[in-house]
């Protein structure tokens, strides 16, 4: 299942985004244009699947602090200069909303502002005021397979019929979690564990005291941890039952004459990087940022068990300038088994990624604090109504 249309309203700079999304999209832009907050977002819509939206968001600061603090509308006369911003009465109900649809299910959540209960010390946690569940790219009258409106759920059975679940839903908790029944709801569960499987790589370590650096007890490890704290394990498995002719010629790709082992004693796994020239081999503690983290995305990107999705949040992080085409190849390569996003700051990777058949590129810019997709082409897109 690849995700076709992406849409996000009112949260952070993205008042109202909506994208179309490839097997492979790379999302590039100045500093400040809103490729963060989009990365963010796609994390929220993950945290869905988890149940824990309300909780990532009081990470980020609070639901205050994560919502487009800018007017409702931005006005010609405002872009034109002939009118300061200003603010007005505002005419819709405070939401933050997070969708996105394929040609086979699409999902959707809006988010708002509690209803005060006296005495709860809980005043600030956001709301969940209505969530959807349907089938193909836009929700409809005909097309719905799930839906909760504050605390009422319904399903639609087999024979079309909507039902209402007899036990309220708490203002906290997911549709997505609580309406999942394999008898009930088979797609809701289906939609659910896709989205739990969707991975996100932003926090790989590679400083000097990173995990991956030292030897670690090991086991069968088709999916790189994110902060990539078992990366040797995860190598090894890629070796014994996964694409190892890929990973050599990855290694080989960045560093040519280069070959990888991993080394096992007494169930403990450590790296071991052979390079021309050299006695002896090189072991986690001895590279270079840029060599373990190149080594730690091909271990991510190379999965035996690729997923849905996976979101790569500035891969290009400490790797030196001839690495970046090495790693495109990687990118594009790991594109044919899973859709990823790549969001990136470096022209050269964006460059490098867009030649490649298939891909897409969106390219961010801010303007009135607004982000906007420039040159893009936005799908179409309805909310469901609270």
């Amino acid at each position: 299942m690849a995700i076709g249309r992406l849409a996000v309203a009112g949260y952070r700079s993205l008042r109202d985004l909506r994208l179309s999304l490839d097997r492979l999209t790379v999302v590039t832009g100045p500093n400040g244009s809103g490729k963060s907050s989009l990365y963010r977002a796609l994390r929220l819509l993950a945290d869905c699947a988890q149940g824990r939206v309300i909780a990532s968001l009081a990470r980020e600061g609070g639901f205050g602090s994560a919502l487009w603090a800018g007017p409702e509308a931005i006005g010609r006369a405002v872009r034109s200069g002939a009118h300061p911003v200003q603010g007005t009465t505002r005419r819709n109900a405070v939401a933050l909303r997070l969708g996105f649809s394929d040609d086979d299910y699409g999902y959707a959540i809006d988010l708002g502002l509690p209803v005060p209960v006296p005495g709860s010390a809980f005043f600030r946690d956001p709301e969940i005021k209505v969530e959807s569940v349907w089938t193909g790219p836009l929700i409809g009258r005909a097309n719905g397979l799930a839906e909760r409106r504050n605390a009422l759920m319904r399903l639609r059975d087999r024979d079309g019929i909507w039902r209402e679940v007899p036990h309220p839903l708490a203002p906290f908790d997911s549709l997505m979690t609580h309406g999942a029944d394999p008898r009930d709801a088979p797609e809701v569960l289906l939609l659910r564990e896709r989205m739990r499987g969707w991975r996100f790589y932003d926090h790989l370590r590679t400083d000097p005291e990173a995990p991956a650096r030292r030897p670690q007890v090991g086991t069968r490890t088709p999916v790189l941890a994110g902060d990539g704290s078992d990366l040797a394990a995860a190598l090894r498995t890629i070796i014994e039952i996964g694409d190892e002719a890929g990973l050599a010629r990855a290694i080989d790709d960045a560093f040519p004459g280069t070959r990888l082992d991993v080394a096992e004693q007494g169930g403990q796994f450590a790296l071991d990087l052979y390079q021309p020239g050299l006695l002896r081999p090189l072991k986690g503690a001895e590279l270079s940022d840029g060599t373990l983290r190149y080594l730690l995305l091909a271990a991510a990107l190379l999965t035996p068990r690729p997923p849905d999705l996976m979101v790569l949040n500035e891969p290009e992080t400490s790797l030196h300038a001839d690495l970046l085409g090495p790693l495109a190849r990687l990118i594009a390569g790991a594109a044919r088994h899973a859709q990823i996003i790549v969001v990136t700051h470096a022209p050269a990777l964006a460059d490098a990624l867009a030649r490649e058949p298939g891909a897409g590129l969106v390219t961010l810019e801010k303007s009135f604090g607004e982000t906007a997709a420039v040159e893009h082409d936005p799908p179409s897109w309805v909310w469901a109504k609270r």
